[in-house]
Order: C-alpha cells, then structure tokens, then sequence
C-alpha cells in the first residue's frame, strides 16, 4: 500500500529533474547528444562519397588541397585544412575523420537554442529544439566525412553573430570585426554565403527603410569586407569547382535545377521534398509539417516580422543562386537551411498550441504529436540501431581471414574509393587487387548502357582461368540491377565458392577455371 505514493513520489522526481521548464532543453539536448554520440562511437564504414573526399585529405598536403579535388570532390579549404590537421594529430581513422563533423554538430544543438531562445516563444524553442535533434537526416550528417554537419553549425552562427547588425549602434571596430568575422566563415563554408547574403539584403533592406543613413554605410562597411573575401576565395578556390562539368552534370542529372525562370512547378515541387529530405519528416506527414512552416510564418508576421525576414531571407537567396544554376538545390547540399525551417516550424507548432479554441487546441496536440514522435522515436531507434550505409570493412576483413595464396580480387568499379582507402588497413599493395574499368557514362544518372555492358564483360572475361577471384561490390546502383547482371555473367562460365554480404557492401568467391 506504501508502494503507489513511494513511486508516484519518484516520478514526480523524474519530471522536476528532467521536464521541468528550465531543464527540458536541456534534457533534449543530452537526448540530441546521446544519438550523436552513438553514431560516431558506432564508426561505420566510409561510404564511397566520404572516402574519395577522404582520400584527398589523406594523400595530400596542404598546399596540394588548394588544388582542385579528385574524384570529382569539392569542400571549402577552411574544413579542407581541419580535417588535415586532425588526421595528423589522431592519425588517419574513421574516427578523426569524423572528428570535425561531429564535435559541429554538437556545437549545433547549443547554438540552435540560443538561436531559439533569441528569436522564439518558450514552447517554439522547446518544439524547434526537440526536432534539430532528432530529426534522422541531421543526426546521420553528424559523422559524415564530409562539410554538411559544419555547414548547418556555421550557418546558425552566421545567424546569431549578425542577427542584429541592422539594430546595432556599429562603431568602427564592431564594424572592422564583423566584417573579418562574416569574411573568415566563408572559407569554411561554401553555403554561408548564402546565409550571409540573406542577412546582408534583409538587413539593408530594414535600414533602408527606417532611412538610418549613417548606419546603413557602417552596415554596407562590414559587406563589403564579406564581399572581399568571397572574392579572394572565388578566386583560389571556388573558380576551378565551376569548372567541374561532371559534378555539375551529376547535380543536373537529379533535377536540382529548375527549366527556366517560369518553372514554378520545380518550385513548388523541390518545397515540397525539402520537408522529406533533408529535413527528415515521413512522406505521411509532409502535408502536416509544411502547414505548420506557414503557420509559423503567420505568427512571425504578427509578432516579429523582422525575425520573420531574416529567417527566410536565406532560403529565398538560395533559390534564386538555384534558378540561375549557381547552386544545386538538392538534399544534403541544402542542408544549412534546416535550422531556418525548423524554427518556423516550432514557432507554427506553438502558435497552434496557443489557440484559444477547444477544438483548435486538440487539433493542435494531434499535429504537436504527429510532428514529434516519428523523429524522436526514429531517434531512439537509432541508439540501439546505428548507421550502416555500405560496410565495406567487414567485408575486406572477411576476404583477409579466408584468403588464399594466389586468391585474385576484383573490386568492381564502384567500390574503388572505399577498397583504396581501406587497402593499407588491411595491408594490401597495388599489385594485390584488380580494380574494374570504369563506365563510360559518368555520372550520367542512368542505367548500365549497352556499351557499357559491353566494356564490363571484356573487363571480367579477364578472369577466365583463375581459380579462385574475390569479386568486390560496394555503392552499387540497385535499381540497375548492377550486381545482379555482374554475378549472372560470371555464372555463365564460373561457378560461385563462397559469399560474404554486409550492408551495401558484398564479396563473392569464384571459380572461373
């Protein structure tokens, strides 16, 4: 009988200590953490994006990561040299790699509920709060090689350095130390400028109309400092990455440029997926997010439209730079805009919640629900099941314990960058490995053509009369059917031995004697 009074006092306990208003953010960022943390002690394989940018930092030095990138990669040179500097402090593993990304993403939770805090009612921070650190795709850009996880910290930096330079009083060294301030983010970041951009015109714009002058000169001093270095960095870095008309090409080849500028239906379209990727949302609930983005803009309008403008500035320049097929508006390149969005929608999600109404007020509990626990749940879910992607390592490590004097490995194209990343790790030479032959049509977007096809079975008829070939697949195209059409062709004239397969990542023995 004692028992019920004993535990409702210990959950009363819980919630002060966890869910009491001043504590709440706090426990969604150690939640935010903790999901984080998980993905990067996990240390999956590289992923072939992430080891051919891993593969540029590795092997060069930093004068030769001025240079433009192999393997058609591109990131700024301030996360270039960062990344150098870890591999050489940590040594060249997974986890230095992913060091820079993920002690960013860290950083973020802070700098969003300060963002938060700066811009939001109380249950908009703790809503906006509780999605940037649940949502999946945020989470899995935390330990990625690559610039996206810095990109989303920097962007909100951005953001809380200049949110108010238009409400500043700037004497000449505020204006001098902004300038250098916005000047060295854009060498960290190649999206900031966007952010930068938008808060630029925004703020020019309410400065311009409350006719202040002499502050609008200061505030066109500190752009201009931002201008000159954007330039500086066009010129020794971004100039040669314009010039890559493959990667360019890859972009196209996934409609992340609309037809022309009266091509609205892309407009309205690419809106509509940015909810699902890269903010994260299930396509059941994309109707329900975006209603809620445009009821946070309602509430903005009412209550702080300049907050309103700043936040949305960036996302209207970065649609612009699209139109005029300066910059892919696509998935984890657009990344930097999540925090914007995100913050909309908790302000929307609260504005609901606020509704006087009876009914309007279980509607907006429905949507609160229905916003929070797919991603906190698809959080949790990801403490006990990380990130896998294409676990090439297990897979080397299998062919190395089962090996054979004489064995031959082939790896199949695809799995190039992540097999030469690894091959030191597991002590193999050049000589030791077979790489496949490239295809023709790169970064085409399509299907194995006809002569392609042709190129790969002269390519595999290489192999007849070894017998015993390790066949290596990584970062197959499944709709394509590549390893399928691969492993059918080797059955016509082999006979298959042994099979190992991970996650996005295979090994088939075979006999082709």
């Amino acid at each position: 009988m004692q028992l019920l009074p004993t535990h409702n006092k210990f959950i009363i306990t819980i919630n002060k200590a966890l869910f009491s208003s001043q504590r709440l953010p706090w426990t969604i960022i150690s939640f935010g953490i903790l999901v984080r943390l998980v993905q990067y002690l996990y240390n999956r394989s590289l992923w072939n994006d992430e080891a051919a940018l891993a593969l540029n930092i590795v092997n060069r030095s930093y004068t030769e990561l001025l240079k433009p990138l192999d393997y058609d990669q591109a990131a700024p040179l301030g996360f270039l040299f960062v990344e150098k500097l870890a591999i050489q402090l940590f040594g060249g593993s997974e986890y230095s790699l992913r060091l820079f990304p993920f002690l960013s993403a860290i950083i973020s939770l802070f700098l969003f509920y300060r963002l938060a805090q700066r811009c939001l009612q109380p249950f908009a921070v703790w809503i906006s709060l509780a999605l940037f650190s649940s949502l999946h795709i945020i989470v899995y850009y935390a330990t990625e090689v690559k610039q996206y996880s810095s990109d989303v910290a920097i962007a909100i930096l951005a953001c809380l350095l200049f949110i108010d330079l238009s409400q500043s009083k700037l004497n000449y060294i505020q204006v001098v130390t902004y300038g250098i301030l916005g000047g060295t983010l854009i060498w960290f970041s190649h999206s900031v400028v966007f952010i930068l951009a938008g808060l630029a015109l925004s703020q020019l714009l309410l400065t311009f109309l409350h006719q202040e002058v002499t502050k609008l000169l200061k505030l066109l001093g500190v752009y201009l400092v931002w201008a000159t270095s954007f330039s500086i960095f066009y010129f020794v870095s971004l100039q040669s990455l314009a010039n890559q008309t493959d990667l360019f090409n890859s972009w196209a080849s996934r409609s992340t440029f609309p037809k022309s500028f009266t091509d609205f239906l892309w407009l309205l379209t690419t809106f509509w997926k940015f909810f699902h990727k890269p903010l994260g949302f299930p396509d059941v609930f994309l109707g329900i997010a975006i209603l809620t983005f445009f009821l946070g803009c309602t509430s903005l309008i009412k209550t702080d439209s300049r907050i309103l403008l700043i936040f949305v500035s960036p996302i209207i320049v970065t649609f612009f730079a699209t139109y005029l097929h300066l910059y892919p508006f696509d998935g984890r390149l657009v990344l930097f805009l999540t925090p914007f969005f995100i913050l909309l929608i908790g302000e929307g999600a609260a504005a609901i919640k606020y509704t006087k109404l009876s009914q309007k007020a279980k509607i907006g509990t429905l949507i609160l629900i229905l916003l929070l626990v797919p991603p906190i749940g698809t959080a949790g879910y990801l403490i006990v099941r990380p990130y896998e992607k294409q676990e090439i390592r297990p897979v080397m490590a299998y062919i190395k314990e089962h090996q054979q004097q004489k064995d031959t490995i082939y790896v199949y194209q695809r799995a190039e960058f992540q097999f030469k990343y690894y091959v030191n790790k597991f002590g193999y030479q050049a000589e030791d490995y077979i790489l496949g032959i490239d295809d023709l049509d790169k970064q085409d977007g399509q299907g194995i053509s006809d002569n392609e096809w042709q190129r790969y079975t002269k390519d595999l008829d290489r192999l007849r009369g070894k017998p015993r070939v390790w066949i290596v697949f990584s970062h197959v195209r499944s709709w394509a059917q590549e390893k399928e059409r691969v492993t059918a062709y080797l059955d016509t004239f082999g006979s298959q031995l042994d099979a190992f397969e991970t996650k996005g990542s295979y090994v088939y023995l075979y006999n082709l004697s």
